[in-house]
């Protein structure tokens, strides 16, 4: 089957739920007071600013075709960023966040604080396995991601395209393009921060994919739109 010939996946821009979780987290609270449902919560205005700078990163060479998460905040990223390009957008469903089911508005102190048993289950199952009640694991999401990927190479054989996702799909990608093991996603999951408007890209060589570009924020820094950082801003408490 051929390949695609080049690859990227662009985290959302700074989201007003990310700014909520960060305050959740730096203040001790257990809980994550966002009013709205997770795929609702639209960007903050700094996560407009990273959005136009991927759009002036994109023009230099543009995508195919743009597949976006349906969530407001990453279709806000992709409108912003390809507006007026022409560029094919889709939306499709298998690019949503995870979802954390029980979990979901816990801070990490919310976790052990109300749900010890479900903390500890996670702690001997590892993150990759580990599925909260009502909720997803990395493994299934990871099946999710195969699908879509798939079909992506398949409609657009030799095509350049672009995702617009989350901070877990960034690492997913990696995981499925390069062939990691568990325990090398894991150790990349620890060690990167992937930042809101990163991109990181792929490209066909000797018939494979191969890396180009990780968790690549200098495109935010030459448009005066700062990066935040990941561990700053990650609303997931796992």
């Amino acid at each position: 089957m051929e390949q695609l010939h080049w690859l990227a996946v662009v985290r959302h821009g700074l989201s007003t739920g990310n700014v909520t979780a960060q305050d959740a987290e730096t203040s001790g609270a257990e809980s994550i007071d966002i009013p709205e449902r997770d795929a609702d919560v639209p960007l903050a205005p700094a996560g407009r600013e990273q959005a136009e700078a991927v759009g002036r990163f994109l023009a230099a060479d543009p995508p195919d075709l743009a597949v976006v998460s349906p969530y407001l905040r990453t279709r806000q990223t992709a409108e912003i960023a390809l507006g007026g390009s022409g560029v094919p957008v889709l939306v499709d469903e298998r690019l949503r966040d995870r979802e954390l089911g029980v979990l979901d508005l816990l801070t990490a102190r919310g976790v052990q604080a109300r749900l010890p048993d479900e903390a500890r289950r996670r702690e001997r199952l590892g993150k990759f396995y580990y599925r909260p009640p009502g909720g997803e694991s990395w493994a299934d999401v990871l099946l999710r991601l195969r699908a879509l990927l798939r079909e992506i190479r398949e409609d657009h054989p030799g095509g350049r395209v672009v995702l617009f996702a989350h901070e877990a799909t960034v690492l997913m990608v990696r995981y499925l393009a390069e062939g990691l093991s568990e325990a090398e996603l894991m150790d990349l999951a620890h060690r990167s921060a992937i930042a809101n408007c990163s991109i990181s890209t792929w490209r066909r060589d000797d018939g494979r994919l191969v890396p180009e570009l990780f968790n690549a924020v200098d495109h935010l820094h030459r448009h005066d739109a700062p990066p935040t950082r990941q561990e700053d801003v990650n609303a997931e408490p796992v």
